[in-house]
């Protein structure tokens, strides 16, 4: 595999980037504004009622953001001069159809006329999404972006992020394989994403034929959605409709070249545009902040469990780089990569525990009153059935008992018991959702990736576009950059 410079591929290109509010969207969009101002346009598709909204939420979600502080600061403080030449902000909605819902005509057949380059980062990350609002987003969603991109008159590559996820709960050395349409983690046949699309509607129907509440129909489908997955063994909606989002790729691509990556769980930046910048409670980040502010009185999963993590900024570099390689490919190829760090660096889920308490003890969250919040060894519940004895000791017994005093008190604590039993069924719910995330027994091979790190190295760019996990040294990362920057960014 042999890579030019990246900066001089980028050089008067025009990128579409769907999802342009999204995480690793906004440091996409920096970084190519930042490495190559020369870029010709970006494209930034996002949801919203029309052209100036779309404007007004991409200053307010992307702009205005802290990740921008360094571009600002290139630019003499004012971003205003290189948005307006150089961005072109496009109301749309991937979930529409093959026009991504973009009503100016005029602005859609200059993108056919103009892209070079397609890059899918519109998802919906949520594990237990209603199946309606998941399979529209990342399946359907994800063959509306391949038919327009088909439409387009010079295009080179399609870049399409997904999860490496979408492996399910499988145990040893995971490869980069494309999926093929209708495969199943658990063998059971009849996986046909047409059927799914019209079971959905269907169900949809029905409900509101039936005049069902709003909430009502918003738990339905979210309970379809788990259960469609587990038929087919993937642990929940957002793997199993990101899963059949690539079997359609691979079947429609036609003469398409169509890059796949995989990120795993994708934490804050590593070094660039600064280190630490992340954004929403991103999945182990949940455990920090729960840990951080006292709510977290035991820990559960295996410690032993290689957890698979990797800075925004190497996914962001990875893709840029699978870009210019890809660029060239005029057979169709579709190529996978998985972009995490269980088989070149790998780290443990026990040092997560060890990390949180190290920087907690030493910088203690301050609450709402203005107090420290003392954090304290947690108790780790290695195995489910640890989980479940830990629960009925210190919850379902008191709950128990709290039934019979209100039996009792004529329905006296009825709000108490309530509320109870609806945090017990959340909790229930979250621990059901990332089981197979703190039991994984897999591990991501990632040889097609390596290529790609050699090509990266040998052109002589790795110190701009690094995306190699070796370099990382986890104690530092968790203890100087992720953690503080949970902290700044992610706590309220």
């Amino acid at each position: 595999m042999e890579l030019g410079s990246i900066v001089e591929f980028l050089e008067n290109r025009s990128i579409l980037v769907t999802g342009a509010t999204g995480f690793l969207a906004k440091i996409f969009i920096e970084k190519i504004l930042r490495e190559q101002p020369k870029v010709k346009k970006l494209y930034l598709l996002l949801r919203a009622a029309d052209s100036n909204s779309a404007i007004m939420r991409f200053n307010t979600e992307a702009i205005a953001k802290d990740l921008f502080r360094v571009l600002k600061e290139k630019n003499g403080g004012n971003l205003n001069k290189l948005v307006t030449e150089k961005v072109r902000v496009v109301a749309g909605d991937i979930t529409c159809d093959d026009y991504l819902g973009v009503k100016d005509s005029l602005l859609f057949d200059e993108m056919l006329e103009q892209l070079d380059v397609v890059v899918n980062l519109a998802a919906n990350t949520n594990f237990d999404e209603r199946y309606d609002v998941s399979l529209g987003i990342n399946t359907v969603g994800a063959k509306n972006v391949l038919n327009f991109s088909k439409k387009c008159d010079k295009l080179k590559v399609l870049i399409h992020v997904s999860t490496a996820y979408v492996s399910g709960e499988k145990e040893g050395l995971i490869l980069e394989s494309p999926l093929k349409m209708g495969e199943t983690l658990n063998g059971t046949s009849g996986l046909d994403v047409d059927f799914e699309k019209k079971l959905v509607n269907d169900t949809l129907k029905k409900l509101k034929s039936d005049n069902c509440s709003d909430d009502f129909i918003k738990s339905t489908m979210k309970d379809l959605g788990i259960q469609r997955a587990r038929k087919f063994g993937w642990p929940n909606t957002y793997v199993f409709t990101k899963a059949m989002g690539e079997m359609l790729l691979g079947q429609l691509k036609d003469k398409i070249a169509v890059v796949i990556i995989r990120p795993s769980i994708v934490t804050s930046t590593y070094k660039q545009p600064f280190p630490g910048w992340a954004e929403g409670v991103r999945t182990i980040d949940s455990i920090a902040v729960g840990y951080g502010k006292g709510r977290l009185t035991c820990f559960l999963g295996d410690p032993k469990t290689v957890l698979d993590a990797v800075p925004a900024d190497m996914v962001v570099n990875a893709m840029i780089a699978a870009i210019v390689a890809h660029a060239n490919d005029d057979q169709g190829n579709i190529t996978v990569y998985h972009v995490g760090s269980s088989v070149s660096n790998p780290f443990e889920l026990g040092r997560l525990q060890d990390y949180g308490h190290r920087y907690f003890s030493k910088h203690p969250w301050v609450n709402k009153e203005g107090r420290p919040v003392i954090v304290g060894k947690i108790k780790i519940l290695n195995s489910m059935d640890a989980f479940h004895t830990y629960l009925a000791i210190h919850y379902l017994l008191p709950l128990k008992g709290l039934q019979l005093v209100n039996m009792a008190c004529c329905q006296y604590f009825q709000g108490i018991y309530v509320d109870m039993c609806r945090k017990i069924k959340y909790v229930m719910r979250l621990v059901e959702l990332y089981r197979p995330y703190l039991f994984f027994k897999g591990y991501y091979d990632d040889m097609n990736l390596e290529k790609l790190r050699r090509a990266v190295r040998e052109s002589g760019v790795e110190r701009d576009f690094y995306f190699d996990p070796k370099i990382i040294d986890w104690d530092d990362y968790f203890m100087n950059t992720h953690i503080p920057g949970a902290v700044k960014y992610v706590f309220k």
